[in-house]
Parts: C-alpha cells; structure tokens; sequence
C-alpha cells in the first residue's frame, strides 16, 4: 500500500511539475521520497542481519561451554581409568 501512495505521490508530483515551472523542485521531492523508502528498507534487514549474527555468535559460545563441559567429563573419566589401569598393573606386576 506505502509503495501505491509513494507511486500516486511521485505521478502527481510530476503532473504538478509539468503544469507549471517547479519540476526540478517536484522530481527532487519524489527522488527523496524513493530515497527515504529505500533507506528504511535497508535500515531494517541491517537490524535482522545483525540479530541474526548475535543469535548465531550466542548460539556457538554456548556450543563452546558445553564442549568445554563435555570434555572436562571426559578428561575425568580418563582420569579414573588411567588410575584404576595403574592399579590394575601395579597389582599384576606383584603377582607375577
């Protein structure tokens, strides 16, 4: 609907600027209205991109925690099972 009355603005504009000596004046006013537009438009997938980009950043920062939390488990257990082997081989090694 904006870009109907945008149009119907820029078309009467002109039909005014062709009845009389204002047509740079009329051409000029119906270049900034399409400027105005077109600004707003880029204003606002500027601001989408940009949530998108930090919804993306949070999302791989929290994959990195919970990495970080899953090998620190995984570095534990390691830990049991190198310690209950060293036993293991410890017990082994005075039985035979």
């Amino acid at each position: 609907m904006k870009k109907i009355a945008i149009t119907l603005a820029a078309v009467a504009a002109l039909g005014v600027a062709a009845c009389n000596n204002t047509a740079n004046d009329a051409g000029n006013n119906a270049t900034d209205v399409n400027a105005t537009e077109t600004e707003a438009g880029n204003d606002g997938d500027n601001a989408a991109a940009d949530a998108n980009a930090a919804t993306s950043a949070t999302d791989n920062a929290l994959d990195s925690v919970g990495d970080a939390a899953a090998n620190t488990a995984s570095d534990v257990g390691n830990a049991a099972s190198d310690a209950g082997n060293t036993v293991a081989n410890a017990a082994n090694d005075v039985t035979h």
